[in-house]
């Protein structure tokens, strides 16, 4: 039981997809019970079943990837906000002073 528990905090993925496949193969298997369908015919769709299970874990998957650099950037975000106050002030001096008004400069040269 151990092993299990230590299996399933450390593949999630593969988990997921397991629990998912015999959930849709049982549902597959108890909605086309009344079909008559050859034994290949039930192999080829019980595959496929399996296939898109991991697909659709593989593709809910990308969420966790996108959410992963997201939190990787709210840490930077984070340590961008521990500048202090004298830095900010340091740098408010070091900025150029504004530019002249080039409108006023053009009317006193035309007069």
């Amino acid at each position: 039981m151990e092993k299990i528990k230590r299996f399933v905090t450390e593949h999630p993925q593969w988990t997921s997809w397991i629990v998912l496949a015999i959930g849709m193969v049982a549902i597959l298997v108890w909605s086309a019970r009344d079909v008559g369908l050859l034994p290949g015919q039930w192999a080829a769709l019980i595959i496929a079943t399996i296939l898109v299970a991991g697909l659709a874990v593989w593709i809910i998957g990308w969420e966790d990837e996108e959410d992963a650099p997201a939190e990787d950037a709210s840490a930077e975000d984070v340590s961008a906000e521990d500048v202090s106050a004298e830095d900010v002030s340091a740098a408010d001096a070091d900025a150029e002073e504004p530019a002249e008004d080039v409108a006023a400069d053009s009317s006193e040269s035309e007069a």
